[in-house]
């Protein structure tokens, strides 16, 4: 078998009415991303993203812009007059664009998102080996009613699909459903595609019916039962979109653990399908792990924190309640309690960042630290900088932003504010309570407030001057 004897066209054009939203139903998110970027990640184990098109028709402006950067192409299927339509959509497309079809078409469903790599492998497999005209994948779920059944004739050979409502007696206790997903012979598919009648309750072209006209002309037509019959489910409502969300968290997190990850109580925690994470790395009840974030050995995430879109190096430890979005952070460095690491914030090797810190765009050097109640923005840090409680870095001036350089072993006394842009040199002090407007030079201390003034005996004169009167 080989890749280029294949293409796949994904069905993406459907509106999704039973969900009650606005949002096309395939740019719905399970795992942290839109249904269709899980059956697109899926296709492109199989073939290259050249040989992957989806049918788009509703909201085709709004999908196509969701994942123009995924490398595929698209058909557009103006009404959406069912899923044979769509594929006669594909056959015109391809003599538009005079483009020679792939010798095989796999067709898969944009909201089915928990399709396994092995199962399409499988499914390509079996339509070669048993040289059939079509295969279906389908599922045993335990409750089949509403689907339509497989009726097979011998061994993996299909005599044809038939919906629940046109079921016999006998065949009613058939449980195998078609999943929708399938591999044609693109040939004998392109031929058959134009005899579909729409003749039916729902006035559509039903991509079933092609089954029923290959075996009538004595071609094989075989199926083939996936291992889970949650992998072959799509959603149809919010609900049962979240059953599927549960499944992949769940699948997620048993990978995780089989690397090594030791994950406490995974069931309450939320963490999503392209998340990374180290070996020997423990996550604790109640951590949002989202987005692309990549975790390294040895580290440690406490309880209710959230780290999205982040990199963390080996040996990590973020304590309870941080949020983490955009940021890299180094080897041995220690967040928290319930720091905010925002968009473009570096923290070096060994760095600390802790208690009700903020930073925003700043990079902080290896073994500094910010240990309490501090926001830095817009600040490049040294290395064994000292940030004392308080300190803040004022970097806008309401219309501009500005940056704070701060150099090797600068000390920053507690309830300090740099009044950006500024310039602090190496190894200068910045006494307690001081508003620093002007560059300090290396090695100096600066000063920026008023002087002490202190008034013996004030207190008690108070006093007696408010007793008479």
């Amino acid at each position: 078998m080989k890749k280029n004897d294949f293409g796949v066209v994904i069905m993406a054009a459907g509106k999704g009415t039973r969900l009650k939203s606005k949002r096309p139903k395939v740019l719905h998110e399970i795992g942290g991303q839109a249904l269709l970027l899980h059956v697109i990640a899926a296709a492109k184990t199989i073939v290259p993203a050249e040989k992957i098109d989806c049918v788009v028709g509703h909201e085709a402006d709004r999908v196509m812009a969701a994942i123009s950067n995924t490398g595929v192409g698209f058909v557009l299927q103006a009404e959406q007059r069912g899923t044979g339509q769509a594929i006669q959509m594909v056959k015109a497309w391809f003599a538009l664009e005079d483009k020679a079809a792939p010798k095989n078409l796999m067709v898969l469903s944009g909201d089915v998102p928990l399709i396994r790599t092995e199962t399409l492998k499988a499914l390509m497999m079996l339509h070669v080996r048993e040289h059939a005209k079509m295969t279906i994948l389908t599922a045993v779920p335990e409750d089949a009613t509403g689907y339509g059944r497989v009726i097979r004739s011998e061994g993996a050979a299909v005599a044809g699909i038939v919906e629940q409502k046109d079921l016999t007696p006998e065949q009613r206790g058939v449980r195998e459903i078609n999943s929708g997903i399938y591999c044609f012979d693109t040939k004998a598919l392109f031929a058959k595609i134009d005899l579909l009648s729409d003749e039916n309750e729902g006035g559509e072209f039903y991509l079933t019916d092609v089954a029923g006209l290959l075996v009538a002309d004595g071609e094989r037509v075989v199926a083939m039962a996936a291992e889970s019959a949650d992998e072959v489910l799509g959603a149809n409502t919010i609900a049962e979109m979240m059953h599927l969300d549960a499944a992949m968290r769940k699948a997620t997190a048993k990978r995780l653990m089989a690397q090594g990850v030791t994950i406490f109580r995974p069931e309450t925690c939320v963490i999503d399908a392209q998340v990374k994470v180290g070996t020997d790395t423990v996550i604790e009840p109640y951590v949002q792990l989202l987005g692309a974030t990549k975790i390294g050995e040895d580290c440690r995430v406490r309880s209710y924190s959230v780290v999205q879109n982040s990199m963390l190096a080996n040996g990590v430890l973020v304590r309870n309640g941080c949020v983490l979005d955009e940021a890299k952070v180094g080897v041995g460095a220690m967040l928290g309690p319930y720091a905010h690491l925002r968009p473009g914030s570096e923290i070096g090797e060994g760095a600390h960042v802790g208690n009700f810190v903020e930073t925003k765009k700043t990079r902080m050097g290896r073994g500094s630290k910010a240990n309490h109640l501090s926001y830095l923005g817009d600040a490049e840090i040294g290395e064994g900088v000292n940030i004392g409680a308080g300190a803040i870095t004022c970097n806008y001036d309401g219309v501009h932003k500005h940056a704070t350089k701060i150099g090797d072993g600068v000390f920053v006394g507690s309830d300090s504010t740099l009044v950006a842009p500024l310039t602090i040199g190496e190894g200068a002090y910045i006494a307690a309570g001081s508003c620093i407007t002007e560059n300090v030079p290396e090695g100096a201390l600066a000063l920026g407030r008023s002087r002490q003034t202190t008034k013996p005996g004030w207190v008690s004169a108070r006093k007696a001057n408010k007793a008479k009167s």
